[in-house]
């Protein structure tokens, strides 16, 4: 049963499984994690190991599912490292890794903390072959995933959910939204010719602009209106400067140039955020 479709034995078989680890859209929802616990002003390492650790098993497992349906089921991609069974075996890995970390939450928290974080596979493995091809699971499917990865990392710390979390969930979801749906106009032809309907091919590509730039602009808004009621700490206000300017930049860009610019801008604007919150005090929290 061969795993690599390009090499044997275990060197080809180990290059394979490590290429399907995306640094890009990995490390954003692991980020959300830790920064879920930053909000909880506690610090509990095995708890938040293991919801690292589960989010990781959940994004691997996208990314397998993904590459499985698009190239060995659709016939979109051009290539793929993983054979049908090397995909398999790859998607039992990181199950039984999460369903292991689940596990640790749950011993470590509560049935909550697990209830906030199984979501998240789902999410995953269903992606490609159902979310992808509807307009608002195509968009959505990554946000929500990192606004999980935010609520479930905060609760694992706080064993409770709190409205500060859950609005910075919030903002994240409908930020990512926005980028998201310029990143599937890249593929607008592409996906029309398949019957994707992604935003992009259901509203054409100027209204997909337009749709988008107004979520990204209702995020910027909830982060400044939170901010000036004392909900977020005062320092959130540069989180809006620095990706506004960037997504300023963005909206004369096509959507390949667009798309990497804002994906890096929310990098930056994660950051800030989190450096405004571990430096300031929140003030109400929402309460």
């Amino acid at each position: 049963m061969p795993i690599a479709r390009h090499g044997t034995g275990i060197r080809a078989a180990t290059r394979a499984y490590r290429s399907q680890i995306h640094p890009v859209f990995m490390l954003p929802p692991l980020a959300a994690s830790i920064f879920g616990g930053i909000l909880a002003g506690t610090v509990a390492p095995v708890e938040a190991g293991a919801h690292v650790v589960a989010i990781f098993a959940a994004v691997y497992t996208a990314h397998v599912q993904d590459g499985y349906v698009d190239f060995h089921v659709r016939d979109e991609d051009d290539d793929h490292p993983l054979t049908v069974t090397g995909c398999r075996l790859g998607l039992v890995g990181s199950t039984v890794l999460f369903a292991l970390a689940c596990a640790v939450i749950f011993l470590r928290a509560d049935a909550v903390a697990v209830a906030l974080t199984i979501p998240t596979w789902v999410i995953a493995y269903f992606h490609a072959p159902r979310l992808d091809v509807h307009p608002i699971g195509a968009t959505a499917g990554y946000p929500v995933g990192i606004g999980l990865a935010i609520l479930g990392g905060h609760y694992v710390q706080a064993g409770a959910m709190s409205a500060l979390a859950l609005a910075f969930a919030a903002v994240f979801v409908v930020l990512l939204s926005g980028i998201k749906v310029i990143d599937d106009a890249q593929d607008y032809d592409y996906d029309r010719s398949i019957r994707k309907r992604t935003v992009a091919v259901v509203f054409g590509p100027e209204r997909a602009y337009d749709v988008a730039y107004g979520l990204l602009a209702a995020a910027l808004v909830g982060v400044i209106g939170f901010t000036a009621f004392g909900a977020f700490p005062p320092g959130s206000v540069l989180a809006v400067v620095a990706f506004g300017a960037v997504a300023v930049v963005a909206r004369r860009a096509p959507p390949t140039v667009a798309t990497m610019l804002l994906i890096r801008g929310s990098y930056v604007f994660l950051a800030v955020l989190v450096a405004a919150v571990w430096f300031e005090p929140v003030g109400i929290a929402l309460a």
